[in-house]
């Protein structure tokens, strides 16, 4: 796949392949041209959209401590001077941090803003980046088309209500998240939810869309609260296909993540 950008109405925002299924992405200001990182995963695929371009890298935001998404901080921190930002909680891991957010916290981009919601479960410290102005929420590894993050550091208690968190957004929110792993995921919820025909929809279109060697994401938020199963352990209809009706959402939750991690 070859980079793409995603026209917005006050900012252009750039999709970058990279490694093996990772994605970075910029978010670019129309009105004076700052321009953000959202994770770093390979700084010279970064510089070379950049340079294209004619963007100078100004912030780096950093969703979480992983190296597929802090790997590049300091090469371009040496090379643009930028700024790198993330979370309070994971200061001590990523790599060149100079300001340490927190939950609520607001990071202006020009004309454009983003607040951090922290998203904890899959890191302890994972955090998310979402421009209202854009309808969008960059969301790291804490969501994914039709699926979410494992569960490395957190509980599936906290996975669950993190996911809650990023759930209660617009309907029409785009998720940006870091990896391509929509066709697999789409395998896994098709095999507990066979039923669901917007998740049987979504599916066709990813299949399609992978055939011709194009990016599933960004994704709407209102598709995923319908056809992805990891936000949807509260809904009595999914909790009786599993034959877990009346069960908890939390035990739901860690009932799906499990299954998915031995899929």
């Amino acid at each position: 796949m070859a980079p793409r950008l995603i026209e917005k109405p006050h900012a252009i925002i750039a999709q970058i392949p990279c490694l093996s299924d990772n994605y970075g992405w910029l978010i670019h200001d129309r009105e004076n041209g700052t321009t953000a990182a959202i994770d770093t995963p390979d700084a010279d695929a970064i510089n070379q959209v950049l340079e294209a371009q004619g963007w100078d890298l100004t912030l780096i935001l950093n969703t979480h401590w992983h190296m597929d998404h802090t790997g590049g901080n300091l090469a371009l921190k040496d090379k643009w001077g930028c700024t790198i930002i993330g979370p309070a909680a994971e200061g001590e891991k990523l790599p060149g941090l100079d300001r340490p957010v927190q939950e609520a916290d607001q990071i202006a981009l020009g004309a454009i803003s983003a607040v951090v919601i922290e998203t904890p479960g899959h890191t302890l410290g994972h955090c998310v980046y979402y421009f209202a102005d854009c309808a969008a929420a960059f969301v790291g590894d804490s969501l994914f088309s039709l699926g979410c993050g494992r569960v490395f550091e957190g509980t599936h208690e906290q996975m669950w209500h993190s996911l809650l968190r990023l759930r209660a957004l617009p309907d029409e929110t785009e998720i940006y998240c870091a990896h391509e792993y929509s066709l697999g995921n789409g395998r896994f919820a098709l095999s507990i939810d066979p039923d669901n025909r917007t998740l049987q929809k979504r599916m066709a279109d990813i299949e399609a869309l992978r055939a011709d060697d194009l990016p599933t994401i960004p994704t709407k938020l209102a598709i995923e609260k319908a056809a992805n199963p990891f936000l949807r352990a509260d809904d009595g209809i999914l909790q009786k296909t599993l034959s877990m009706k009346g069960q908890s959402a939390e035990t739901v939750f860690a009932h799906i993540r499990q299954s998915k991690d031995r899929f």
